[in-house]
């Protein structure tokens, strides 16, 4: 009986310290993240007047809900409890956004997508160089070609309809 209650402790000690470890806040970030780029991939494809930024909010429906959905399996072998949606100022952001229309949404949408990307590329580098879980460092060097590619995607994007970064 006390190799299992000591065997229990050890379990506990190693679930709470990977739930307090940079690891695990990568995971609940990412998760939110992942969460608002999808929400507003989704917004971009109803209000975007540009096409070229409806088809990029499409791109970011689809890839970040994969990613969204390879991020779950590893929180749930890790069990790290996700959030329930993006972050309060990432819900801000959204709303902010969907007050607006025509070539306002699509500049104001371009540029936030721009400092994302930027944001996102520099927290998956650091976890896939500095993380200490091999299953979520892993995820970040998986991941990052994407993000890379969503940056020059909207980069193009803006460069082409003259919003400046």
């Amino acid at each position: 009986m006390q190799i299992t209650a000591a065997s229990l402790v050890l379990v506990f000690v190693a679930t709470t310290a990977f739930a307090d470890s940079p690891d695990s806040s990568f995971i609940k970030d990412a998760a939110e993240g992942g969460m608002s780029e999808v929400g507003l991939g989704q917004l971009a494809q109803q209000k975007a007047t540009n096409p070229a930024v409806k088809e990029f909010g499409a791109m970011m429906v689809k890839d970040h809900t994969a990613a969204n959905d390879k991020l779950s399996a590893i929180a749930k072998s890790e069990q790290v409890n996700l959030p329930d949606g993006p972050s309060l100022m990432q819900k801000g952001s959204k709303t902010k956004l969907d007050m607006m229309s025509g070539d306002s949404f699509d500049k104001s949408y371009v540029k936030g997508m721009i400092d994302d990307h930027k944001a996102d590329i520099k927290e998956f580098q650091k976890e896939a160089t500095q993380g200490k879980d091999p299953e979520v460092k892993a995820f970040a060097v998986a991941t990052l070609p994407t993000l890379k590619h969503h940056l020059q995607a909207i980069q193009s994007i803006a460069a082409s309809a003259g919003i400046k970064d």
